[in-house]
Order: C-alpha cells, then structure tokens, then sequence
C-alpha cells in the first residue's frame, strides 16, 4: 500500500520559555493559557522543603544554589528566557535582591531572565502606577515584605488583604478570591495586585476588570507577560490594561 501526504511543513517552530517553579506549583496549566500556540513551556522545580508557606519557605525557593542548578536543568532545550515563577521568594528581600536571582540565572546559562517580582516591576512602570491594593494568600508577615517591595519599587499599597494560609493555596476557589479582590480594592488604588503563582486567577481576571474599572495584575499573567513580551510574542488571555502595553 502506498502512502501519500500533504504537501505541509511541521511541526511549528518551537519556541521555549524555562520556568523555575516552587516545588509546591500546581498550576502549570494555568500557564499554558497565556502562551501562543508555538511557545513551549519547560518547568524545573526546587527541592522539596518540609515547611509551611512562610518566609522561611520563600527564603529556601529562592536559594541561589537550587536556582542554579533548576536553570541549568532546562538549558538543553534551549529556551530564549527563563523565568523565576516566585513571588515570595523574589521579593523578600528587596528589589537588590530581586536583580541579584535574575543575575544567577543569566550567570548559570539562561539568555534573559524575569523573576515574577521583576515583572511586577516592569507592569508598575509601564502602567505608571502609584497607588495599588494587593491580595496575597500569605501570612500577615509575609505580605508586609509584598508592601516594602512595592513602596520601594515607588508604589503605594492603599489597601490589603490576605487568606493566611500556610499551604493549599491552589485550593481556593474563584469566589473567595474574587470576594477577596473586591474586599481589598480601594477607590484611590489605580490597580490591584494578585500575589502568589499558586493562586488561580485566570477567568475571573476579565469580569473584576470590568467590575472595578481598573487593571487587575495576577502573578502568573505578569510573569508570562514579561517573558513573552522579551520574545516580541502577544500574550494570550485577559487583562486589557497589561495585555495592551506590549
């Protein structure tokens, strides 16, 4: 029997994006929302760490030694960025030390790097944002540090709220969250800011927009649109404002 076929190229063009995930990420198809058809996404995880989520856990997710070695775990397949998918352990520290993980991501391999804090960073620069309210799914201590992060980066936090929660973050339903964000939005906030990478947020992004008359920022949407815009790629998914700038 002879076979024929179509006279087509294939398959598309590959292009990757190296994620550096907590061990605890349970929302990689979450992220694959975001990304166009021809980008792949290769995820590296840190050691497991037998602690609550805490600042603790954000200090042992962001040691420069399990960062290394996660880079050079995905280097092979050749991604054109590599993303530190962290935002308690990119900005507990400070914006030095948000710079300085970028820095040993580079130094370990990676062409270009983004930490989710960073991109946070750039969302707040593009959108010239001075005033925000932030949701967190963290302790009250840890979201202190969110609220120095910001105000150091040149952003005011006008109001806050957070869940407490020491792990199952990926558990919350869209209500409470949704519930939440209102809660913590105020009329002087140009934007509200939805920490945490294991916090899903994707499809209720749109409707809050639309709601509150504002940008709603969530931690995933922010980390692949930051990689995504190095590549020159659109973004896919809600979010207006954000969505807009690149």
């Amino acid at each position: 029997m002879e076979l024929s076929f179509p006279d087509i190229e294939g398959p598309v063009a590959q292009r990757g994006i190296g994620i550096i995930a907590p061990f605890d990420l349970a929302l990689e198809r979450e992220l694959w929302r975001w990304a166009p058809l021809e980008v792949s996404l290769h995820l590296a995880r840190t050691p497991y760490e037998p602690v609550p989520v805490s600042m603790a856990m954000a200090e042992l997710v962001s040691n420069p030694a399990h960062l290394t070695a996660a880079t050079r775990d995905v280097l092979h397949v050749e991604p054109e960025v590599v993303a530190y998918l962290c935002n308690s352990g990119s900005f507990i520290k400070g914006l030095a030390y948000e710079r300085s993980l970028g820095d040993i991501i580079r130094a370990a391999g990676a062409q270009d790097a983004v930490t989710t804090s960073g991109a946070l960073v750039e969302a707040i620069q593009h959108l010239n944002i001075s005033r925000m309210s932030v949701i967190t799914p963290y302790d009250e201590i840890l979201t202190g540090k969110l609220h120095d992060f910001l105000d150091e980066a040149g952003c005011t936090v006008v109001r806050s709220n957070h869940l407490g929660l020491g792990g199952g973050i990926w558990k919350v339903n869209y209500r409470t969250i949704a519930e939440r964000i209102a809660a913590a939005d105020d009329p002087t906030a140009e934007a509200v800011f939805v920490s945490c990478t294991n916090l899903p947020t994707y499809d209720i992004i749109e409707p809050l927009e639309q709601a509150l008359g504002k940008p709603v920022l969530t931690a995933n949407q922010l980390t692949m649109w930051a990689c995504l815009g190095r590549m020159k790629l659109p973004t896919m998914g809600p979010g207006k404002w954000l969505l807009d700038v690149f």
